[in-house]
């Protein structure tokens, strides 16, 4: 296996550490008047999703990890797994739903994530970041409401939740952003 040394950090870069499988967010390299030079990083457990920020030598080394990413479009869940369809040779991928994001509940059947995969085994699922959804049930907006961020509950097709203006209606289409479970806007047409 690749080594990587601390000095060599870029964002995105996975390695393992500890056992676990962590990905840097932020790095900084510090250089103070007194004392070594060493690597502030703020990092993500990939498998856990926890984010933890360290301190290294530059020079302490670390075993590289590649996790490959690869399409997979969701069909179906029965009880806690859910279905995934490999695009390249069409097998079926269960994943356990402790392994998916908060934001998979914005995710419908055939819709298209990227499978996680260290080692051969599914470690997560990334979702797409933005998608579009129909209001299911929601209470009727009231005309001449013109309040600002003023929101209210709605049901979107997947049976999540989340909090829409004033003016939305069953029936229409929103776009949200799965990472952050937000209203974005309302779709044409």
């Amino acid at each position: 296996m690749p080594t990587i040394t601390a000095s060599e950090f870029r964002n995105g870069v996975t390695f393992e550490m500890d056992g676990q499988v962590m990905q840097v967010v932020e790095f900084q390299h510090v250089k103070p008047g007194k004392g070594a030079a060493f690597v502030r990083t703020k990092m993500k457990n990939v498998l856990s999703g926890g984010v933890t920020e360290t301190s290294f030598n530059p020079t302490a080394k670390f075993e590289s990890a590649y996790i490959e990413r690869k399409d997979a479009q969701y069909s179906y869940n029965d009880g806690d797994l859910y279905y995934f369809m490999d695009q390249e040779t069409f097998d079926m991928v269960p994943v356990s739903k402790k392994d998916l994001p908060d934001g998979f509940a914005f995710v419908k059947e055939e819709t298209v994530c990227k499978l996680m995969i260290y080692k051969e085994k599914v470690v997560g699922v990334e979702a797409p970041n933005f998608v579009e959804l129909e209001i299911t049930e929601t209470d009727p907006g009231f005309r001449g409401d013109t309040a600002t961020n003023v929101t209210k509950p709605a049901t979107v097709e997947t049976g999540a939740e989340i909090k829409v203006p004033l003016f939305i209606n069953p029936g229409d289409r929103i776009k949200i952003d799965t990472r952050t479970g937000e209203y974005l806007e309302r779709c044409k047409g």
